[in-house]
C-alpha cells in the first residue's frame, strides 16, 4: 500500500510530535481509517518531506511522530504561471488539478469579456479557498512538496499588464509559430488561456501591446480546459522535465 502524503499548513519540525489539522485528521482517521503504528508522509510546502508514524488516533484528532526531514524536490526547471479565464462548472477545478500535476507554479483565475462565470466578491473568495484545496490535493497525489499559489481573481487586462521577466504566450489558432518552434532557452513562461468563447479582438490586441506572443498548438480547435493542459504539457516537454 502506498504511504499517504499529507499536507500540513504550518512549518514542521525536523523531528517530534505533531497534531494534524482538522482536514488532514479527518482524511487520515475517517476516510483512510488508519491506525496507530501506520506510516504517513507529511509536507509543509517548504520543499521537504517528513516521514512520520501515527501514535494516536481518535474521532477528531490524529497525532504523529516525525522521524526525520528529507529534502526532496520534483519541481520542473520551467517556472510556469498560468492565467486561466474562469470556466464554468467543474472545468475550472479540473484545469487547476491537472495543471498542478503537470508542474505549474502559479495560477491566476481571470475575468474577461466573454467569461461565462459571474460571481460577487464573497463567492469568488469561497471559490479561491476551494481551488487552493484542490491544488494541495493535487500535490499530495503527484508527489510535489511545493504547493502552487492560486492568486486572487483578476481582470485580464490588469493581469496582462503586470511586470514579468520571461516569455508571455497567448494561444491563437491563426498564429504563425507553434510551441515547438519557440527559441530556447526559456526558463519562465506566463501562459494565457482564454474562455470558452475565446478572447475578443480587442483583448487579443491588448495582450499584444503588453508583450504577449501568439502561438498555436495545432490545426484543431480545443476546449479551454483541453487547451490549457495541452499547452502546459507541450511547454514542459520543450522547456521543462516531461518527455
Amino acid at each position: 500500500m502506498r504511504i499517504p502524503r499529507i499536507f500540513h499548513p504550518e512549518l514542521l519540525p525536523n523531528s517530534g510530535r505533531v497534531a494534524l489539522d482538522d482536514d488532514a485528521a479527518n482524511h487520515v482517521g475517517r476516510v483512510l481509517r488508519m491506525q496507530v503504528g501506520q506510516d504517513v508522509l507529511l509536507f509543509d510546502g517548504s520543499g521537504a518531506e517528513f516521514p512520520a508514524v501515527i501514535y494516536d488516533v481518535s474521532k477528531k484528532n490524529v497525532n504523529v511522530d516525525i522521524t526525520e526531514r528529507v529534502e526532496r524536490s520534483i519541481e520542473s526547471p520551467l517556472d510556469l504561471h498560468l492565467g486561466q479565464v474562469i470556466s464554468r462548472g467543474d472545468k475550472m477545478e479540473f484545469t487547476i488539478q491537472k495543471s498542478v500535476e503537470l508542474g505549474v507554479n502559479v495560477i491566476t483565475p481571470l475575468i474577461s469579456e466573454r467569461c461565462g462565470v459571474k460571481l460577487n466578491a464573497e463567492r469568488f473568495d469561497k471559490k479561491l479557498q476551494q481551488w487552493q484545496k484542490i491544488a494541495i490535493a493535487a500535490c499530495e497525489q503527484s508527489g510535489r512538496n511545493i504547493v502552487p499559489e492560486i492568486r486572487p481573481v483578476m481582470a485580464l487586462e490588469a493581469w496582462s499588464q503586470e511586470a514579468f521577466d520571461g516569455l508571455k504566450l497567448n494561444l491563437h489558432p491563426r498564429a504563425k509559430y507553434s510551441i515547438n518552434t519557440l527559441p530556447q532557452p526559456v526558463n519562465r513562461v506566463r501562459l494565457l488561456i482564454g474562455p470558452e468563447g475565446g478572447l475578443s479582438a480587442e483583448e487579443i490586441e491588448k495582450t499584444r501591446e503588453h508583450g504577449f506572443e501568439e502561438t498555436l498548438l495545432g490545426p484543431r480547435v480545443l476546449r479551454t480546459e483541453t487547451a490549457a493542459l495541452t499547452a502546459i504539457t507541450a511547454l514542459q516537454v520543450r522547456f521543462g522535465d516531461l518527455g
